[in-house]
């Protein structure tokens, strides 16, 4: 058993768990995000002790005897500085990262009124914002700090309305105090959970899958593979050439990409029962780059090949204008891929409500 100080409530807990588990799933505190669970991103960050520590990474028993402090913990005086320094400036956006943010700004601020911006950046430093940028929010911290020195909140909330007069938008306080509901915080009565059994694979053909120890675990309401799909398994944006759920015989085409879905009552069994699937799968050479696609060796990733469509446009003589230019650069450019590196879970939540399926999916919104 572990016993502890949460937001000034002495708390219990007998069975040793996950910090943010337990911050979550328990106590329902919605300020601690869980971005990555693996301490990378900062979103479920909480004061030990005045220090500030990624839940994540936590356990119960690590903070046994120990003060725990969320978003929600703030005091209203304290509450009230960052919803107004975060706002006034419009260092907010999706803000999943947001409150995590505030905990690292208190933890510098409880002991340092006068920070200068380097002192700033390296208290940020474990938090992950991807889009509101960082010269907005050391700019609240910065005001906010000013504002803890006098010890008196001035809101200057005078807007008239005019177009293009600068406002906070009307979701920043949620936001900012981690009152706004993502996805990933939702709940319902009678709640079940879903998980996939993902490829580890880039390219690589499903050769067989067993599922039958996993049915037949205690908390398992179902299995789900491609065969159980009625109708178009296909999905697609410009071409439907995306199995929802790869099928045995078929390759899957990214890490990731879905074999079997699992049903069961319980989130903490999720992984015991898709560990009990039996999946035997044939590591294909991957195609790496466009480059390699449009090889003529190259292995097809689909079946009508790996070009979806050829487009040429012409106007104009290029090499007459070309030839009359005053200046010619010829030069190659390339750019990476880039990955838009968003913190809120991929999940979702479906539910029957009057008489259809209502879905809420993940989109780095409040719902």
């Amino acid at each position: 058993m572990s016993e502890f100080i949460l937001n000034g409530k002495k708390v219990q807990v007998l069975e040793n768990s996950s910090l943010i588990t337990y911050l979550r799933e328990k106590e329902n505190l919605t300020s601690v995000k869980n971005g990555c669970h693996e301490g990378a991103c900062g979103a479920c960050m909480v004061l030990v002790n005045g220090k500030k520590m990624r839940s994540c990474l936590l356990t119960t028993e690590n903070v046994s005897g120990k003060e725990i402090i969320t978003v929600e913990g703030f005091s209203q005086f304290e509450k009230e500085v960052y919803a107004y320094a975060f706002s006034s400036v419009g260092a907010v956006q999706c803000g999943f990262c947001t409150p995590g943010m505030l905990i690292s700004a208190k933890a510098l601020l409880d002991s340092n009124l006068d920070p200068t911006e380097e002192e700033i950046k390296k208290a940020l430093k474990g938090n992950i914002c991807r889009c509101t940028g960082y010269v907005k929010i050391i700019k609240a911290i910065k005001l906010a700090a000013s504002i803890f020195k006098t010890g008196k909140l001035i809101i200057n909330d005078n807007y008239t309305g005019k177009v293009g007069e600068r406002l906070p938008r009307i979701d920043a306080i949620d936001k900012i105090l981690g009152r706004a509901i993502y996805v990933d915080d939702m709940k319902i009565p009678g709640m079940v959970y879903g998980k996939a059994l993902r490829s580890k694979y880039s390219r690589g053909l499903v050769k067989k899958l067993n599922i039958t120890k996993a049915k037949e675990h205690p908390d398992c309401i179902g299995v789900y593979t491609a065969e159980d799909i009625p109708g178009n398994r296909f999905l697609g944006h410009l071409v439907h050439d995306w199995p929802a759920i790869i099928a045995v015989g078929e390759e899957t085409r990214y890490i990731g990409d879905t074999i079997a879905l699992i049903v069961s009552k319980k989130k903490s069994s999720l992984d015991e029962i898709i560990n009990l699937i039996e999946l035997e799968m044939e590591e294909l050479p991957p195609v790496t780059s466009p480059r390699m696609a449009l090889e003529a060796d190259s292995p097809k990733i689909h079946p009508h090949g790996n070009i979806l469509k050829t487009e040429r446009i012409k106007r104009g003589n290029v090499d007459e204008a070309i030839q009359n230019a005053k200046y010619v650069v010829t030069n190659h450019y390339s750019t990476p891929f880039t990955e838009h590196a968003f913190l809120e879970p991929e999940s979702a939540l479906a539910l029957y409500e009057n008489g259809s399926i209502v879905v809420y999916t993940g989109s780095q919104s409040v719902y």
